[in-house]
């Protein structure tokens, strides 16, 4: 098996795409910004065009002003080739201005959709994928493709603007000396076309390289504590050490390649320009043309090379991009979750509001709040009573195991039902089907009726409130955990809530109260705390139907007393599935679902099961068994 963040873990080989493909698709971020697009390369060619004005006035200096003596004439002249230097800097300074805000606009739209897309994946996706490599994709991926679509558009087009205008004027001035100057083009297009053939696979190594050292530094970052626990200090070192060297590797082969190919288009530019200035002396030195032609004829070749270099190093910025927006566009490419309902015509992917126009005291955004077709208004679902049925079940997952075969069940509004049963029954994957995490392979999962894909997806999710075994919390505010459950939620409704889950008496403990940061994953808090703000926050939630999975399995007695407690008060007037590892949690279910190898093998209330002395019988005292020895010991 592969270590975390090792190039095999990374999931899925990413689809190799053609560059044509990739800057067709980026192009389109720029749609929403057609102006400000063109405001840029106007100002770029301004520039460019104020340029052209200073080899000109260097040929009318040293021909004109010098050569003929004009004494008075020279402050006038040095002072147009001032305001074409201004002019130059000004638009130059313009156009940075202006690059940056469309670059930081397209940067974000991007960003915003690829996130928005990871939201509406399902999550057989995150199985295959590790967090670091996903990050990888949306932080520096994006940053790749962006500087295509933003750097490379300006350079591209200015460059080729200005190959064509300076390549006019060479022509139209010495056109012996214009086709000196091209000698060399062919051995740099043959070398631009050798570089752009072998690249990719080169950059594309390093995107992954890269990946995997990011997604070796997030396992370790979050499983510190085993690391130190289990004395692995020294061994992690040097597996970070290794994907850092495979990383630095990449680059370096990245980077060799390129410190040939870039001198060496430097130095056919160099030819071209030593060509000129040996045919071009010889006209001098004939009489056929002036110093100050031949300047300026130089001058102007500079103007033709540079941007000529512009357009080698826009090749690399391409086979870069292209690796990366390849692994960008393999997410926005990927299958949403089946139920993503259109509303107003177009699902935005978020509802959101620019920061500078968002109340101080505002209740934060929550992730998968229910939006209305614009995105930012909330929208009332219809709450159902909470009836549940499964009919002939099945589930497999994509490497083709069976999970659940032949499930039927059903609840009645307010009704307990309990499954049981040994690790790797199908007890979490049963209960991951009502708000299709996973979709069935066969059968059908009701709501009131209804079958769950016919609702939309976040309606569906609306209505159901979960508690699992290991408690998440986000690494924010004790409130911002609980406002999660309902952003909108009132001062009192968010400390009723608390109390409800006995959770209010801990945090009021504490320093700041409801406003303590937990840290990353809720690390300040011990298990049993964490777990009653999760309760807390399905509480405000106040969905009619909940799932717990074994919420009480980590936690001592005492704390499991006070959880029971928080738990009975939030399934309440619920439909409740409870997956139970402690079998006297669940005595007063209404229905108790036995599970093995992924079927339901025994069915009734506790008292009934205990009688028929099977697989619950055998479960039940088993753990009294256990339960006698601790009370002894």
């Amino acid at each position: 098996m592969a270590h975390p963040g090792s190039l095999r873990s990374l999931g899925a080989e990413v689809r190799s795409r053609p560059t044509g493909e990739i800057v067709r698709r980026v192009a389109k971020y720029l749609r929403p910004y057609p102006w400000l697009a063109l405001a840029t390369v106007v100002c770029a060619i301004f520039s460019l065009a104020a340029s052209f004005a200073y080899p000109k006035l260097t040929r009318f200096v040293i021909d004109d002003v010098i050569g003929l003596g004009r004494t008075e004439a020279l402050t006038p002249v040095m002072l147009a080739v001032l305001a074409a230097f201004f002019l130059r800097d000004a638009f130059n300074g313009l156009r940075i201005r202006l690059n940056n805000v469309l670059e930081q606009d397209v940067i974000f739209d991007i960003r915003r959709e690829v996130y928005g897309k990871l939201q509406r994946l399902p999550s057989g996706w995150f199985d295959n994928r590790s967090s670091g490599d996903v990050m990888t994709r949306v932080i520096e991926d994006v940053n790749s493709v962006e500087r295509l679509l933003i750097d490379g558009t300006e350079q591209g087009l200015v460059a080729v603007l200005s190959i064509v205008g300076v390549m006019a004027l060479l022509f139209a001035s010495q056109p012996m000396l214009a086709g000196v100057a091209l000698i060399p083009l062919p051995f740099l297009a043959g070398g631009a076309l050798w570089y752009t053939l072998t690249a990719h696979r080169r950059y594309r190594k390093q995107r992954v390289a890269s990946s995997a050292m990011n997604a070796l530094l997030m396992d370790n970052l979050q499983g510190v504590r085993q690391i130190k626990s289990f004395g692995r200090e020294l061994q992690e070192e040097q597996r970070f050490a290794d994907h850092a060297d495979a990383l630095r590797r990449g680059t370096l082969s990245v980077m060799r390649v390129w410190s040939i190919y870039n001198p060496a288009m430097t130095f056919g530019a160099a030819l071209g320009t030593g060509l000129v200035m040996w045919a071009g002396g010889r006209r001098v030195m004939a009489g056929q043309m002036t110093v100050g032609q031949l300047l300026e004829f130089v001058f102007f070749l500079g103007m033709f090379y540079t941007p000529v270099g512009q357009l080698h190093g826009l090749n690399q910025m391409v086979q870069s991009a292209r690796a990366a927006g390849e692994r960008v566009f393999d997410i926005l490419d990927a299958a949403e979750e089946p139920g993503w309902m259109e509303r107003s015509g177009s699902r935005q992917p978020t509802g959101w509001i620019p920061m500078e126009r968002r109340s101080s005291t505002a209740a934060p955004l929550a992730t998968g709040t229910a939006a209305s077709g614009n995105g930012s208004v909330p929208h009332l679902w219809k709450r159902v009573k909470g009836a549940i049925q499964y009919e002939d079940v099945g589930f497999s997952y994509g490497d083709g195991r069976t999970a659940l075969c032949h499930i039927s069940f059903q609840a009645v509004p307010g009704e307990v039902i309990a499954l049981v049963g040994p690790t790797g029954a199908g007890k979490t994957t049963l209960v991951n089907l009502l708000p299709r995490l996973y979709e069935r392979n066969s059968g059908s999962i009701r709501v009131d009726g209804r079958d769950i894909r016919q609702f939309d997806l976040e309606e569906l999710r609306q209505q159901i409130a979960v508690v699992s075994q290991e408690p998440f919390l986000f690494n924010g505010s004790l409130r911002e955990n609980l406002l999660f459950g309902s952003p909108t939620a009132s001062e009192a409704q968010l400390t009723a809530a608390a109390r409800a889950a006995n959770c209010h008496e801990f945090i009021s403990r504490m320093p700041t109260g409801y406003e303590t940061l937990v840290g990353e994953r809720g690390v300040k808090l011990s298990v049993g705390e964490k777990q009653r703000v999760s309760i807390a926050r399905a509480l405000l939630k106040d969905a009619p139907i909940l799932i717990l999975d074994e919420a009480t399995a980590s936690v001592d007695t005492a704390t499991e007393g006070l959880i029971q407690q928080a738990l009975e008060r939030l399934m309440e007037r619920r439909t409740s599935l409870v997956i139970a590892h402690r079998l006297s949690t669940i005595r007063g279910a209404d229905q108790v679902l036995v599970l093995k190898g992924g079927q339901i093998v025994e069915r009734g209330t506790h008292d009934a099961l205990l009688l028929i002395r099977g697989l619950y019988s055998r479960l039940w005292n088993a753990q009294s068994a256990e339960a006698e020895a601790v009370r002894e010991t």
